[in-house]
């Protein structure tokens, strides 16, 4: 029976219409006191608009900025409340559908290999996933660790050189929100980076030898793959309840650390909703499940996000200090400095309900707690201009500077095993 379903409903989403955005808008506002933030809030409970940054009206306070997506129907009148309001306000995106489409460069990619500088769909990053880890046998295997929701299955690619005994590794993924499609085509760079300059880089060559790296290639598979055929804003998990007709969870609300108190939501619509319990969702429960059997050899753990240009590290959902803050600090103005070297990008590195807000139930907090010291998320470019529709031609350059931050972190951990 729930084949059958799921079916109907795989033929139901592919019968949808793709989701246009012609003459939305994505408006910056500063607000500077409590009015305005009330006003934000106003303008959040009676009409449907989409927070991309921060990601909830419940995490708007004065002296932060405020990139709010409006539906063309209501760009007029929210731009004249605005401006009455005497709140300094911009727009970051005159029309969202004409952005989409410049996001993608147009070129026929070769069929017979796969783009790293293109924004890849779930289909063929999971024929990518198959290919490299055929190809690369001596360095790559990979293991389903679950299926999602809606059947797909999880592949956690491992490289590393073979070994005989478990070696120290680190856990790497990416596209834990669904729309961070930045994020999602890191992963993939990684992993081509770390199998072509194994044997001439030596710093990726000690680390492979050392240690193994576990490459989730993209972890809300579901959202990820509905993003491309139905909607490219969607953030959230792809699961259903019978309690509500609002679709899925944000899997970085789900995990249990301060499960669903600051920054999280219990309302099932919200796109910051937490979940029906911690792990509720299956993609999360799979993840951790995979970490809890491989604790004892995972010493750190990655988590790729876009957009803003942070470093961040625990603590999100309290603004209690982390035990190892001290290091945890230093390595990331490390790895950020690292990262500025190649094309100048400044990133801002700290605790992420310091540095940015309150956000409880994250993959980084869970790790820390579950004893994973190094446990860092990574906000990709950029602060705002395009978003979450970074331009494929972008790719490259930030996928290359992402990859000096990882690897300064990694090198660091590496030092203090041996």
């Amino acid at each position: 029976m729930m084949k059958i379903l799921l079916l109907l409903g795989f033929v139901a989403v592919a019968l949808a219409e793709v989701a246009r955005f012609d003459g939305e808008k994505v408006f910056r506002l500063k607000p500077v006191i409590d009015d305005h933030v009330l006003l934000i809030k106003e303008l959040a409970n009676s009409m449907e608009v989409d927070f991309w940054s921060p990601e909830s009206a419940d995490l708007v306070t004065i002296d932060i900025d405020v990139d709010l997506h409006v539906p063309a129907a209501h760009t007029d009148v929210v731009y004249t409340i605005l401006q009455q309001s005497g709140m300094e306000t911009g727009v970051l995106i005159e029309d969202l559908q004409a952005q989409m489409e410049e996001q993608l460069d147009n070129r026929t990619p070769d069929p017979r290999t796969h783009s790293y500088t293109k924004y890849n769909s779930w289909d063929k990053i999971q024929a990518w996933i198959s290919s490299i880890s055929s190809s690369n046998p001596d360095l790559i295997s990979r293991q389903v660790i679950g299926n999602t929701y809606e059947g797909r299955p999880m592949n956690v690619l491992k490289i590393g050189k073979k070994s005989s005994s478990t070696k120290p590794s680190i856990f790497l993924d990416c596209g834990i929100h669904a729309r961070e499609w930045i994020s999602t085509a890191f992963c993939q760079w990684f992993v081509k980076e770390a199998l072509s300059t194994y044997g001439s880089d030596s710093e990726m060559t000690s680390l492979l030898n050392q240690m193994d790296v576990y490459v989730l290639p993209v972890f809300n598979i579901d959202g990820y793959d509905f993003t491309h055929k139905s909607n490219r804003m969607w953030r959230k998990t792809r699961s259903r309840m019978s309690s509500t007709s609002c679709i899925g969870a944000d899997p970085n609300r789900n995990w249990n650390a301060g499960w669903c108190t600051a920054g999280a939501s219990s309302n099932p619509c919200s796109d910051t909703f937490c979940g029906s319990s911690p792990e509720s969702e299956i993609e999360v429960k799979n993840v951790a499940d995979f970490i809890r059997r491989n604790k004892s050899s995972i010493k750190a753990y990655l988590t790729i996000h876009s957009y803003s240009q942070l470093l961040l590290f625990p603590y999100s959902y309290t603004f209690q200090l982390a035990e190892h803050h001290s290091e945890l600090m230093t390595v990331a103005e490390g790895a950020s400095e690292a990262l500025r070297s190649l094309h100048g990008t400044q990133y801002t590195s700290g605790p992420g309900a310091a540095t940015i807000y309150p956000a409880a139930g994250g993959s980084d907090d869970w790790a820390y707690d579950l004893g994973v010291k190094y446990s860092y998320t990574f906000e990709l470019r950029d602060t705002g201009r395009y978003g979450f529709l970074l331009p494929e031609s972008q790719i490259k350059p930030t996928c290359e500077e992402t990859m000096l931050a990882v690897k300064y972190i990694t090198s660091h951990v590496q030092k203090n095993l041996y």
